[in-house]
Order: structure tokens, then C-alpha cells, then sequence
């Protein structure tokens, strides 16, 4: 059974192949092995980010463990995964529309047992390794920007790099925008930083039960459920590399963007 329906994977691949690097595989003598094609890579690629797991169980006659980071390494190295993310924002935006006037964002913590870039000491989970995402999401609850650290950061700190996230769209940014979060970034440097950007705010004070469908924060708890109740990556992360942990948010957003 495929890890996502072919309503999703073949219009995603259709894409996904028109960024793809032009490889020479010819040889001469016609006697060396032919690489493996792109599309069972790619579909052995979404298939772990969906369920997880190591390499190796991934891997079958067709195509090894190695080469399958070897494929994934070329292909983070051309940007595939990053302008495919932003290729399917760009396209939400023109046949739907992006709603930038309404923003959320909020953290979310995770599993990361093999350690490694953006990971820190979990004090939720006693300390052990785990990782933190900061995301931005805008009125539909579409996920337009991922700050990655380690689980031991707070939320407000990563409230800068997640709002520079909106530079993807250039100058293309409407002129009112609010940003709605929780009493974790209830504070006067929230504030300020909210100012600074041009930003309207509705923060939930500290001490105070709001509940979650009195505000416009469900779109962002909606979306780090997909995050985490749909990617098994995203949930428990096992790749140590910055550049690599990227890719797989980028594939991810990509697919829910869809």
C-alpha cells in the first residue's frame, strides 16, 4: 500500500521532476549499471517521511540504503525540496489566495533520540533529546515558514527568525497583518518585536484559560497536528544534519500545501 494516495504522489512528482538536475547516464561501452530512476527514489524518500524509520528498511532490490542518501544528498544540494515548498505556496496563492492578514505561530516539540543540528535536552520529557519547531502559519492554516532548534529553547526567541520567514513573498505582504499567539509570548519584548514588524497582535495573558476555538490559534494546532499525526520524520527525528531535517519539513509542507 502506498504511504499516500496517487491523488497526492503523482501530481507531487509531476512537479517535483521538472526541478530536478539534468544527469548524463550514458556510457560508451553501455556496460555499467543504470542508475536508479528518479521516481523510485522519490516515492522510497515520501514513503519514510511518512512512516518513518531508518534507511535500511526502506531499502529493497531495487535500491540500497546508500543510495538512497546518496539521491537524497543530490537533490538538497539543488534545492529541490525548498523550491518545491515554494513553488506550491506561490501556486496556493494564485488560484486561492494566501490569507497573510491572519497569522499564527507557536512551538512544538519532538522526539530527536539520535541527537545531532537543532536538537537540545527536552524539559518536557526529561531531558532527553529532542527538537523544537517554531511555525508560521497564515489564515488557512498553511505552514509558510519553520524555524528548527533544540527542544530546550523557549518559544519567544524563535519569534524573530519564524516572522523573517515572511521574506519568501519579497514585497508582496499586505499592509495590516496580525499575529496570533499564545501567553508563552505574553511580554513586553514580544510586543515591541510585533511593532517593529508592523504587526497587530492578540496574545492570550498569562493566567488566563482562553479556549482555543474563541481564537484564531487553532488553525496553528491544527497544523502542527499534521506535522506530527502525518509524518513520522516530523514526529520522532532521526537524521543529525541542519540541511537534511530541512528538506524533510520542506517536502512535508509541500505535500499539505497540496
Amino acid at each position: 500500500m502506498p504511504a499516500l494516495p496517487s491523488s497526492v504522489i503523482d501530481p507531487l512528482w509531476d512537479q517535483f521532476k521538472t526541478l530536478l538536475p539534468t544527469i548524463n547516464d550514458d556510457h560508451p561501452l553501455g556496460c555499467h549499471r543504470r542508475r536508479v530512476a528518479d521516481r523510485v527514489i522519490f516515492d522510497k524518500l515520501v514513503t519514510r517521511l511518512v512512516l518513518g524509520g531508518a534507511y535500511t528498511k526502506h531499502a529493497d532490490d531495487r535500491v540500497s540504503a546508500t543510495t538512497l542518501r546518496a539521491r537524497r544528498d543530490e537533490w538538497i544540494a539543488h534545492g529541490v525540496f525548498a523550491r518545491l515548498e515554494q513553488i506550491g505556496l506561490e501556486a496556493f496563492d494564485q488560484l486561492i489566495g494566501l490569507d497573510l492578514t491572519h497569522l499564527s505561530i507557536d512551538g512544538c516539540c519532538v522526539k530527536a533520540p539520535c541527537g545531532g543540528d537543532n536538537t537540545g535536552p527536552n524539559p518536557t520529557d526529561r531531558g532527553k533529546s529532542g527538537q523544537k519547531r517554531s511555525v508560521l502559519v497564515e489564515g488557512h492554516g498553511l505552514p509558510i515558514g519553520v524555524i528548527l532548534a533544540g527542544a530546550n529553547r523557549h518559544d519567544s526567541p524563535l519569534l524573530r527568525p519564524t516572522l523573517e520567514c515572511l521574506s519568501r513573498f519579497g514585497f508582496f505582504l499586505p499592509e495590516t497583518m496580525r499575529v496570533d499567539l499564545d501567553s508563552g509570548y505574553d511580554s513586553h519584548v514580544t510586543r515591541d518585536l510585533l511593532d517593529e514588524f508592523g504587526c497587530e497582535w492578540k496574545i492570550s495573558p498569562k493566567g488566563t484559560f482562553i479556549e482555543i476555538n474563541h481564537t484564531r490559534r487553532w488553525m496553528i494546532e491544527r497544523t502542527n497536528s499534521w506535522h506530527t499525526r502525518g509524518f513520522g520524520l516530523l514526529q520522532v527525528v532521526l537524521d543529525r544534519a541542519d540541511r537534511v531535517q530541512q528538506a524533510w519539513t520542506c517536502l512535508a509542507n509541500a505535500i499539505i500545501v497540496l
